[in-house]
């Protein structure tokens, strides 16, 4: 009976999170809820609380190691995008024609995902092409093709997509293993697609290259940024062998490096204080 009651409320907190778009209810708050409730029947029922909550605490652990993982790895990379690192890869970007503009997105989200991870990198080069097209259908059409390539440039690695990463932390893989498995099928699944959406595009062009804004000191800072950010993320898996500690380990000291090193950046900018009173007059 036990056992039945915590089936239908997984079934029905899965089918609240599958049903967002209908409840408009984020999917979060049905998940929350439904662990809660499946292990509070399942410590009710299992008549030893010292030994469920202990199991409870072990579950959460992998859990968390995982959460620590994935914020210390998005706050790199928000670090990264605060400090316009990625506008120094994307303003070297000077071809007016289409068919050449969809070769390089394409190699830059495949690689770029392998790094950060297949959302940011498609929300990064999304926003890029929305600044270097004009047509819609243009957009959507190297949209598409961003989503393939980052897909698939997460996929080879153990830093690229969640499910990877979370397959890595728990063990059942080695980054040194998927990469050499992954990555020739991951070339193909990015390749294809790439030549044949870009045969569609032969002898079309671009508007005028984008031109930068940034100052020389921000680009500076800029690059420091970024070759610390993707430096650090390299590092976790290195750590990681090396100590055979656990990845989040590595990625939490690594968030710390990237705190010293931005505050090393601005800590001669100086911060004008205004008195209220010089306000009011």
């Amino acid at each position: 009976m036990i056992t039945a009651a915590i089936i239908i409320i997984f079934v029905l907190g899965y089918l609240a999170i599958a049903m967002e778009h209908v409840t408009k209810v984020n999917k979060a708050a049905p998940a929350l809820i439904t662990g809660v409730l499946c292990w509070t029947i399942y410590l009710y029922q299992s008549g030893d609380n010292e030994a469920a909550v202990e199991s409870l605490l072990h579950h959460l652990g992998d859990i968390s190691s995982i959460l620590f993982f994935l914020l210390g790895a998005m706050t790199i990379v928000e670090l990264i995008d605060a400090h316009d690192g990625f506008d120094i890869i994307t303003e070297r970007i000077t071809t007016r024609s289409k068919k050449k503009l969809l070769y390089i997105i394409s190699f830059l989200s495949f690689f770029l995902s392998a790094l950060l991870d297949n959302l940011t990198t498609s929300i990064v080069m999304v926003s890029l092409c929305a600044k270097l097209l004009q047509q819609k259908e243009d957009r959507l059409w190297f949209a598409s093709m961003i989503i393939i390539a980052a897909n698939a440039g997460g996929a080879w690695s153990p830093l690229g997509d969640v499910t990877t990463t979370m397959l890595w932390i728990g063990g059942q893989i080695t980054a040194l293993n998927i990469m050499k498995t992954l990555i020739i099928p991951s070339v193909a699944v990015c390749l294809l697609p790439t030549l044949i959406i870009g045969y569609r595009f032969k002898k079309e062009q671009t508007a005028k290259p984008l031109v930068s804004t940034t100052t020389e000191r921000e680009r500076r800072h800029g690059k420091i940024v970024l070759a610390s950010g993707i430096g650090s993320l390299i590092f976790v898996p290195i750590f990681k062998t090396v100590t055979h500690l656990p990845p989040f380990m590595g990625m939490m000291m690594m968030v710390g490096f990237m705190w010293i090193v931005t505050t090393l950046i601005h800590k001669r900018k100086k911060t004008t204080t205004i008195s209220p009173r010089l306000l009011k007059k």
